[in-house]
């Protein structure tokens, strides 16, 4: 008699042969099973490209649109802060909404508000226009942020996770390589209302590629709508705050204020919930805790190097625009090419290790960048931002793998949003970093001093992360 099929075989890992020889037969994946797996991950991955490509080619096109709508270039930041701000405001609100109503349903909406902001930023007469547009296009895009990781979780096998956050990894990294030359092309051969129109097939496949997700049931648990305005009234005063701390820094202090009062009252609130919005029960695990202090910190010191290298290049170094942009080039590709190998073999080694390797690498590329006689040998800075490519690949990957795999797959949704928070926060925080120090220090030294801030930010990450092989 014909032994019986045993279902969990391709699930655990054996192979046909193998399993055969054992006296087991495997129903492998039908081509129909892994055409439709295909097209759910293409789907996440394409909505990342959507939400990365819009981010990069609005921050190169702003003076190109303050021109157009004849505003100054201080306002014509609040494009960029108005989508920030709604970027934090709603993360964990939409990771809380896809465990209640479903992770497929919520990232849908996401995709289509996203596309419908779009259209709106596209037409966009006026500068109050496009900054509301900017507003729900952060909206949706928080959606997609805040459960992409947890919908890739739910496609495929827990044994594949870490390569599904390496193919991630991969799209964001090419997205913001490209994001600046696509930018520049379009604004060369047409007006920037171009920038957003071209982002709408992304999105239209995103939304069609989305129905092969599963439509797994929410929890039907309900959202509370008061800790939901009160996490939108800690997250909008400090990201305004960190935009205006220089200019009016009595003002900022009195946002950030607002900030703290509003964060005490949201977490004296959630508390006691079994699945609060902000997630408590989350942090309560070390394990979980460590990798969202760490990518904060990771994150922190890569903005402030990203945004020190072009000053450095330009004005330090006297290098024009086009020299200083394939210097940078080499820092994304290298993490395109890192992320995917590292997401393999962060489900073989030991994740702490990953993190710790990845943080120092890039510390010491960033290290290098600010001590090497750059001046003498400019082509040094290759080797050094493929490096920091490289560090960059490795610890994002194996943290964001490290904090997924600490939370309930119930609370997924949940691990997505706070580690898409912790992205938010420690950009934020670079990119203050920047700002402090170019009001603290003359001009020339700045991007040297911020390199070398952004080298012992993540020194401190490599450090933090490494504690998660101390304790179990």
């Amino acid at each position: 008699m014909k032994p019986r099929a045993a279902p969990n075989a391709v699930r655990l890992g054996v192979q046909p042969e193998r399993a055969a020889s054992s006296g087991l037969v495997v129903d492998a994946p039908s081509v129909r099973t892994k055409l439709r797996r295909l097209t759910a991950v293409s789907s996440v991955l394409a909505a990342m490209v959507l939400v990365v490509l819009n981010t990069a080619i609005a921050n190169m096109a702003l003076p190109t649109i303050a021109q157009s709508l004849q505003v100054s270039p201080a306002l014509s930041i609040w494009i960029i802060t108005a989508n920030q701000a709604a970027l934090l405001m709603a993360l964990l609100p939409c990771a809380a909404l896809g465990e209640s109503l479903g992770y497929r349903r919520v990232f849908s909406w996401g995709v289509a508000l996203f596309l419908v902001a779009t259209v709106l930023c596209a037409m966009a007469p006026t500068l109050p226009w496009l900054i509301a547009a900017r507003l729900l296009q952060g909206l949706g895009g928080a959606a997609v942020m805040a459960l992409g990781i947890a919908l890739l979780r739910q496609v495929v096998p827990s044994q594949q996770l870490g390569a599904a956050i390496g193919w991630n990894a991969l799209a964001v990294a090419l997205s913001s390589a490209a994001g600046p030359a696509m930018g520049a092309a379009i604004l060369n051969v047409a007006d920037w209302p171009w920038l957003f129109a071209v982002l709408f097939p992304f999105g239209l496949w995103a939304m069609l590629a989305a129905l092969a997700l599963p439509a797994v049931a929410g929890t039907a648990r309900k959202v509370d709508l008061l800790s939901i305005a009160l996490n939108a009234g800690t997250f909008a005063p400090l990201v305004i705050a960190a935009g205006i701390i220089t200019e009016h820094p009595l003002l900022a202090a009195a946002l950030l204020a607002i900030s703290a009062i509003q964060l005490t009252l949201l977490v004296k609130r959630e508390k006691q919930r079994k699945a609060p919005l902000i997630p408590l029960d989350l942090l309560r695990s070390y394990s979980f805790r460590i990798s969202v202090i760490a990518s904060v910190l990771c994150f922190a010191g890569q903005t402030a190097g990203l945004v020190a290298l072009p000053f450095y290049l330009q004005h330090s170094l006297g290098q024009d625009v086009l020299v200083t942009g394939l210097y940078m080039i080499p820092w994304p590709l290298t993490v395109a090419l890192a992320a995917p190998l590292a997401g393999r073999l962060s489900n073989r080694w030991s994740t702490a290790r990953f993190c710790f390797v990845g943080g120092i690498c890039l510390s010491i590329g960033l290290g290098g960048a600010a001590l090497w006689p750059l001046q003498e040998n400019l082509m040094m800075l290759v080797p050094l931002t493929m490096l920091c490519g490289l560090g960059f690949g490795l610890f994002n990957v194996a943290n964001n793998r490290n904090m997924f795999l600490a939370a309930p797959v119930s609370r997924s949704g949940a691990a997505g949003g706070m580690q898409g928070t912790a992205r938010l926060l420690g950009q934020t925080a670079g990119a203050v970093t920047m700002t402090l120090l170019f009001n603290l220090f003359p001009a020339d030294s700045v991007p040297q001093i911020a390199l070398g801030a952004g080298a012992l930010l993540n020194l401190f990450a490599a450090l933090m992360s490494r504690l998660q092989g101390t304790r179990t």
